[in-house]
Order: C-alpha cells, then sequence, then structure tokens
C-alpha cells in the first residue's frame, strides 16, 4: 500500500496505527496530549531495543541494572536543582490563549537554535521578528517560565509532597552509597535503569519525540575524577573514527571524522569518555547496524549545557521526517555535581575511601530516549517501492530490531502442510526464536504484511517440504529465496539475523525478479 500525498510523518502514524506500534493515549476519549501508546507490534520493538542496550552497555563487571520508583520525594529535587532550574521558556499567545514553549515556535520561526538565551533576549526575538502564535496567528506575550515536574501529594490531608522523576537517573544517584556497600565498595561501578520519565511539556510534539512520559535508558559511571584521562581499554578504540558535529563545525555545518586518539589530542576530549562516544557510536552503526551517515555526536556550547556537565554532546540521526538530525541520546560528564547535592541536602556522606583516599565519585551519564530511538528507527526503515507493477510499503528494520526473528507459513491450506508448518513452528520456537505464524491470504498477501511490519524473514512450508525436509527462506530486501534443511533453520537464522547475506545461506532459487 503506497500512502500517496502524506508526509513521511504521517505515513509513519497511518502504518503505526495500522499495524499495532503506537497511538495515541485515550484515543477513544479523544487522546491525551503527549502521551503514547505501544501496541503489541510496538511492544516488541521497544523490548528489542532495550535488551540489545542492555546486552551491550551493560557488558563491564562492575555495571548492574536497578529499578528505582517512579515518584520520589521532594527533597530529591531540591538536591538535584530540578526544582530551581528545570524549567521551559513559556510564550502566551494574547489572542487564543495558548501557551507555546518560546525557543520552540521562534526555531520553527526562524530556523535556527535559540537555546541557552534567557527570557529577556527571547522576548526582545519574538518582537523584533514578529514571531506569531502558529495557531491562530496572533500576537505573543512575554516569555515566562514553567517548571516542567509533576508534583504529588502522598497520603490525606496536607501529606507529602513528592513527585514524578523527571529522569531515571536520580534513581541510581539516591541508590549509590547502598549499592557501593553491596558491591563491596569498587570504583568504578555502574547504575544503569531502563524506566519512565514525566515531564510537563508546554507543547508535546513530533509524535514520539517530545512527549510528556517517556522512557529512558541510562547508565550512571561513577568513578575517580583523577582518571578522567585514562582508560584501560582505550586502545581498542584508539584508531577508531568518530563522527563528531562541534561548536566549531557549526558555521560550516560540517562533520568531523578522527580518530580517538586525535579526540583526545586535539579536541582535548579525556580518555575516559572519548571511550564511550567509540562505544555509543559502535551500538549504533555496528549492533543495530544504522547507515554512518545518519549518525553523528553534536557538541553542545557552555551556554546551551547545563551548568553542571563539563563535557557535553547529543547523539543525534538524521530523520528524514523532521528534516534535521534530532537528538535520541547524549553523553554527560556531570562532575560530582548529582550526588555533591545530595550530600547536602540530605546529610548523608556520598564520599568514598578507596586506598586510603576520600572523594566524592564523578559521574559519566550515558542517557538515551527509547521513544525518540523507535521513532527515528521507523523514519529511517520506512520505504516504498513499485515491484513489478505492485506497490510495496516496507520497513526496512534492522534485523535485530524487527518485532520477529521470523515468520512460519504453509504454502496451502491442506495435504497436511498446515500441521508440518506448526511442527516448523515448535521447533523454532524450543530453539528461542520469536516468530509469526500466519495462514490467511495468499502467500504474496503475507510477504507483504510481513513487508509492511519490518520482519526480515519468511519461511515457507511447501510441497518440497513433505518429500525433503527443506524449505523456502525469503529475504525481506532483496525479495531473494533459497532452500534450507529445516534441522539447519535455527544456525541459519541466527547467521542470518547478525547480517549474512541470504545467498550465502543456502541455494537461491528465485530472485526479486522472479517472485
Amino acid at each position: 500500500m503506497i500512502m500517496a500525498d502524506k508526509t513521511k510523518a504521517e505515513k509513519i502514524e497511518d502504518i503505526a496505527k495500522r499495524r499495532g506500534i503506537f497511538w495515541q493515549a485515550g484515543e477513544i476519549y479523544g487522546g491525551l496530549s503527549g502521551f503514547y501508546d505501544y501496541g503489541h507490534l510496538g511492544c516488541a520493538i521497544k523490548h528489542r531495543f532495550e535488551n540489545l542496550w542492555r546486552s551491550y552497555f551493560l557488558d563491564e563487571d562492575f555495571y548492574y541494572e536497578i529499578e528505582a520508583t517512579n515518584i520520589m520525594p521532594e527533597g530529591v529535587f531540591v538536591a538535584s536543582g530540578h526544582l530551581a532550574n528545570f524549567v521551559d521558556p513559556v510564550a502566551r499567545c494574547k489572542k487564543c490563549g495558548t501557551a507555546h514553549r518560546a525557543d520552540h515556535i521562534m526555531e520553527d520561526f526562524l530556523h535556527e537554535s535559540f537555546e541557552g538565551m534567557t527570557m529577556e533576549q527571547m522576548t526582545e526575538i519574538i518582537r523584533k521578528h514578529n514571531v506569531k502564535c502558529p495557531r491562530c496567528k496572533g500576537e505573543l506575550g512575554d516569555v515566562s517560565i514553567l517548571n516542567m515536574m509533576f508534583p504529588i501529594i502522598l497520603g490525606t490531608g496536607e501529606g507529602t509532597k513528592a513527585y514524578l522523576r523527571p529522569e531515571t537517573a536520580q534513581g541510581p544517584y539516591i541508590n549509590f552509597k547502598r549499592e557501593f556497600e553491596c558491591l563491596r565498595k569498587q570504583i568504578p561501578v555502574g547504575l544503569a535503569m531502563i524506566g519512565k520519565a514525566f515531564r510537563n511539556e508546554i507543547s508535546p510534539r513530533n509524535l514520539l519525540i517530545r512527549q510528556r512520559e517517556f522512557t529512558q535508558a541510562e547508565l550512571q559511571i561513577f568513578f575517580d575524577p583523577e582518571k578522567i584521562g585514562i582508560h584501560p581499554r582505550f586502545e581498542e578504540v584508539s584508531d577508531y573514527v568518530l563522527r563528531l558535529h562541534s561548536v566549531a563545525d557549526r558555521k560550516s555545518n560540517t562533520i568531523t571524522e578522527i580518530p580517538c586518539r586525535d579526540a583526545v589530542k586535539k579536541l582535548h576530549i579525556p580518555q575516559f569518555y572519548a571511550y564511550h562516544m567509540a562505544k555509543i557510536q559502535k551500538f549504533y552503526l555496528e549492533v543495530i547496524g544504522l547507515p554512518p551517515e545518519k549518525f553523528r555526536f553534536r557538541e553542545l556550547s557552555e551556554e546551551e549545557r547545563a551548568f553542571y556537565n563539563k563535557i557535553h554532546w547529543d547523539i543525534e540521526l538524521d530523520i528524514e521526517s523532521l528534516g534535521k538530525f534530532t537528538e535520541i541520546g547524549g553523553l554527560h560528564y556531570r562532575t560530582d555535581h548529582d550526588l555533591g547535592g545530595h550530600q547536602k541536602i540530605s546529610k548523608q556522606d556520598m564520599s568514598v575511601n578507596i586506598e586510603g583516599k576520600k572523594f566524592i565519585p564523578h559521574v559519566l551519564e550515558l542517557s538515551f530516549g527509547v521513544d525518540r530511538n523507535i521513532y527515528a528507527f521507523l523514519d529511517l526503515a520506512l520505504k516504498e517501492e513499485t515491484v513489478k507493477g505492485e506497490e510495496r510499503t516496507i520497513l526496512i528494520f534492522p534485523r535485530r530490531l524487527a518485532p520477529y526473528d521470523c515468520a512460519v507459513f504453509p504454502l496451502v491450506n491442506k495435504d497436511n502442510i498446515p500441521g508440518k508448518s506448526h511442527e516448523v513452528k515448535e521447533f523454532l520456537k524450543e530453539k528461542g526464536l520469536v516468530m509469526f505464524h500466519d495462514t490467511s491470504g495468499s502467500i504474496g498477501r503475507r510477504y507483504r504484511r510481513m513487508d509492511e511490519i519490518g520482519v526480515s524473514l519468511c519461511i515457507t512450508i511447501d510441497y518440497d517440504t513433505m518429500e525433503n525436509e527443506t524449505v523456502t527462506l525469503r529475504d525481506r530486501d532483496s525479495m531473494k529465496q533459497i532452500r534450507a534443511k529445516i534441522s539447519e533453520l535455527p544456525e541459519v537464522i541466527k547467521r542470518y539475523l547478525k547480517g549474512e547475506a541470504i545467498e550465502n545461506l543456502g541455494e537461491v532459487v528465485k530472485t526479486s525478479k522472479e517472485e
């Protein structure tokens, strides 16, 4: 199905709704702005990404995953600075009364970034360029600020004031000292969390990109600040070329490709930080399998980054439907701001003593917006094409991100072929593979349905299967087909999911032109 005359964002939303990926929460009541529910396929894709993230980033002996509550005491956010500083600039329309995120409508109107500006500076620019309300074209009032956290009263009467956490990071920070004791007082130590965060966005937009409830995957690494300049495994990435868009690259809008060793020497990026830049880039290019030109790190200037971030590079992907590179995560050197703040407010000592040296650990944060990543993958995957006069909508997901490892089909619903298909499905299920089993419609229609939800491999049980125990495997992207023995399927599928070309896994019996 070719979705003509729609923007790419509209096409993504259309296929997401039709196929069970995501849709606006509370849909039957008109929807709730800034909140999205995941359907069965979206949930599967989301879990695939989260599990890939876990297996890749938590590979060190001293990295562990924890789970903290969504609701936290008020003191946590006094210490973190969120109560005082977690604010967004608001410009309210004098005509219709709609509140807008000031820097966003300025960016849309003038096509440049306004991060780090004061309320007065933004108001001046709105007046100078006559920036109007995007809803009714009315005049905008002066820019003010709004705290983005959701307050909660616990219990009855006056109760206890608490907040929904605006980031998962505070979980590892307030649990650090307890974990440090449980883990036999070792440094460095990494505490990871995958969970919900909540922000009262003024103007949620762009589907999963800017929401009020969203999922983060974060790793907080606590380390000795005197060792920021070294990493014991740096030689493994010394020659690895990073894709950087530094502050100096802004004017020319270029990307600098530079080996890690030169990033350390010439750009003064500490080894500990550069190692994790390489780790992140490899995740996207080698594990997920994205094209290199779609990825970059973007350096934030001193005015743009949070005051406690000594070094801050955003992780960005080129998202066509948004027309630009867009932040989907970040790497932040947060120094001792967080533990120091909690020590001051809680009156609990957050310092450690390692071999006679007492210090408050510094933190390197690897932060990923899970929902933003899912949207970016959908944007990168969605393609439309015509094959032999037939229109095809296809989600070219990286194989390891597809909602199912494969699909299993009987060619026809007779002659004991459905029973054999069920037998193959159960055999693969026992080997730990996740598959979709479909018996309705022609084989061509079933292939097209799998193309549209991003399943990369289809397995068809046919009359030859009944004679020689072989099946047809069909590749989503090339539409090439091979024959393989049922007994060899687990190993063949494993190699295929790791990226091996289908023609290397068996005898090609059909090409895309013959389908």
